[in-house]
């Protein structure tokens, strides 16, 4: 992860989505502005949709705007439009691994705990989870609960994801969970599977599930 940050991405991401063709798109050798990371990711989404979001999105390179101020590139978009993600938009060439900005409507921005290459991962490990077919969805739960739930997958090493509420990923094979906190003593949680085998692991949990596909 820490190691190769754009190689975790693109297994992550290749693991995940089912390729829709047979073959890689070749790779150009066009100069681009945008940062390496967004640029894996749009090479990535060529043969996987999927990646660039379900619940909120990554826009499409074609749709990228500058803020009203001209000063950030806006790349990343909540599904009703509450908040979005952008970087600092400049002349000069792209910085290598750009700070990623929240922004809530008209709010001052704050700065993602992650640089771009660890909020594309984030990014990623949120929107398979939202989007997953088979689904797992407990009530709200204590501390203790999450950890009983969490003990048997991996933590994710990365700083907490979206400033709302700060969110940590675990994972296991087909299996991705993330764990939300807005400041208060409980955590949402939601797991999202490949398959419904994935979800075998939280079956005997003493929790009270609003939706479990295991």
């Amino acid at each position: 992860m820490n190691g190769d940050r754009a190689a975790a991405l693109e297994q992550f991401v290749t693991g995940w989505y089912p390729a829709a063709g047979a073959t890689e798109p070749p790779a150009t050798c066009a100069p681009s502005r945008l940062p390496a990371g967004l640029r894996q990711l749009y090479r990535l989404a060529k043969q996987r949709s999927g990646a660039l979001g379900t619940q909120n999105r990554i826009l499409p390179e074609p749709d990228l705007h500058t803020d009203h101020l001209g000063e950030m590139l806006v790349f990343g978009v909540e599904n009703q439009g509450g908040f979005l993600w952008s970087l600092l938009w400049t002349l000069d060439g792209p910085e290598a691994d750009p700070t990623v900005w929240f922004r809530e409507f008209d709010e001052e921005p704050i700065a993602e705990q992650e640089p771009l290459s660890g909020f594309l991962i984030q990014f990623s490990l949120f929107e398979a989870s939202m989007g997953a077919d088979y689904l797992a969805l407990p009530r709200r739960l204590t501390a203790t609960q999450v950890a009983q739930l969490t003990q048997a997958l991996h933590p994710v090493p990365l700083r907490p994801f979206w400033p709302w509420a700060p969110t940590h990923f675990y994972v296991a094979p087909g299996l991705v969970v993330h764990v939300s906190n807005e400041g208060g003593e409980e955590f949402d949680v939601w797991a999202g599977a490949t398959h419904r085998s994935a979800l075998e692991p939280l079956a005997g949990l003493p929790v009270d599930w609003t939706r479990f596909d295991g």
